[in-house]
């Protein structure tokens, strides 16, 4: 495989709003009949990342037009659409940019440390249906070691910057005595309950009602935090009573409407979700205050710089991992060769071409670390010299040899 064939396709943040990412948002059932999809064009190593913030495909592939459609024939998004506004990387760019996403830095929040979480999900959905080959593994893997790094070693992820602790922040700077005020909050899952736990935290209030299509999520986290808990069949009386509304569910349609909001009294509303859960055009409505994730990510938190700071020191760690990848892939190549050789060292001593040349005392048994050695050593040779044939008969020698390596 040649590293040119890895591609990376997407959107995010940097050109798109939320309404445009929202119809190349791949949910589960989307992503599962996308790799169906991928099988049928023979594609066998791929993973599609999609978030708030960004919806990408990463693959082995022909080209990058194959991907396009693949990736839109399972959208609202038109592929028309995907080609104006997306980004395309190819090769070496391709697996700086998943260095880039993994880290952080290509985060609308810099340092946001929650895409790690995110790429995990989405490598290991391919990977349990049998689409993360040894290429894409090895490379999300050391993407993996490399974000550890950064994570323990600089501050890049350092202080309290999120979209979830943005709601608070703008919160604080926008309603007057939050604590009396009533706050729903629809959807219990990550997003959902860390926005919660914020809540509780920073704004020192638990006058919150959790509400959740699987109740059970909704009330195992108000049991946690001693807060209340209301029935998704109650949703329309509990925004009609609450003050404050923050949605941070994955419904494919908006699940508070401008037309519910009409005749309710003032409210604040927040909408963490992608696609929108609550219709945009509520923000229309004198008496409505209504953010997204787009607008909560142009809060300015005092850690920010602090984290851009960090960059350098981020990118010379990228730039480690990356070498070791780029090795790894390099010496790939030769992986037949190699496999032939341990193959042969393991059963040298009942080779009779050997056994014509050698006494049979003089031919070393079989030693499992030390042909690894052997191995690990033509490997570097092949490397540098990129002689196979050369190096192949010098490490059959240095095996024979062995008191004069060892």
């Amino acid at each position: 495989m040649h590293l040119n064939q890895f591609f990376v396709i997407g959107i995010n943040y940097k050109k798109t709003d939320v309404s445009i990412r929202g119809q190349f948002a791949i949910n589960a059932d989307q992503y599962n009949a996308l790799l169906q999809k991928a099988n049928d064009q023979e594609i066998r190593e791929i993973f599609v990342l999609s978030t708030c913030n960004r919806t990408e495909l990463y693959a082995l592939a022909p080209s990058a037009s194959v991907l396009i459609q693949l990736l839109c024939s399972e959208t609202e998004g038109s592929a028309n659409t995907f080609k104006d506004l997306c980004y395309i990387k190819q090769g070496q760019h391709a697996v700086e940019h998943m260095f880039s996403v993994g880290a952080g830095l290509d985060s609308q929040i810099l340092g946001d440390y929650e895409i790690v979480g995110q790429m995990k999900l989405a490598v290991k959905f391919s990977r349990e249906k049998g689409f993360i080959g040894s290429f894409m593994e090895r490379l999300f893997n050391t993407v993996l070691q490399a974000s550890k790094e950064i994570k323990n070693q600089t501050a890049l992820s350092g202080g309290t910057v999120s979209v979830a602790f943005a709601a608070i922040q703008f919160l604080k700077e926008n309603v007057a005595d939050v604590t009396n005020k009533k706050i729903v909050l629809l959807g219990t899952g990550k997003i959902g309950k860390n926005t919660c736990k914020n809540l509780v935290d920073y704004l020192h209030t638990r006058n919150i009602t959790l509400i959740n299509r699987t109740e059970e999520k909704a009330l195992k986290l108000a049991s946690e935090l001693k807060l209340k808990t209301a029935s998704i069949d109650a949703l329309d009386q509990q925004v009609s009573e609450a003050d404050i509304i923050i949605v941070a569910t994955n419904a494919e349609v908006p699940v508070i409407t401008k037309a519910s909001l009409i005749n309710s009294s003032k409210k604040v509303l927040i909408d963490l979700s992608i696609p929108n859960n609550i219709e945009a055009s509520a923000k229309e409505l004198s008496h409505i205050t209504l953010v997204n994730v787009d607008d909560l990510a142009k809060i300015n938190d005092a850690t920010l710089q602090n984290r851009i700071n960090e960059v350098p020191k981020a990118k010379s760690i990228i730039h480690k991992f990356m070498s070791e990848f780029y090795e790894w892939n390099c010496l790939r190549k030769y992986a037949p060769v190699l496999r032939a050789l341990k193959e042969k060292l393991h059963n040298i001593h009942t080779c009779n071409l050997f056994l014509s040349v050698f006494e049979y005392d003089e031919v070393p048994e079989p030693n499992s670390e030390y042909i690894q050695k052997v191995v690990n050593n033509m490997a570097i040779k092949m490397r540098r010299q990129h002689t196979p044939g050369c190096n192949y008969i010098q490490a059959i020698n240095d095996y024979i040899a062995q008191p004069v390596l060892a």
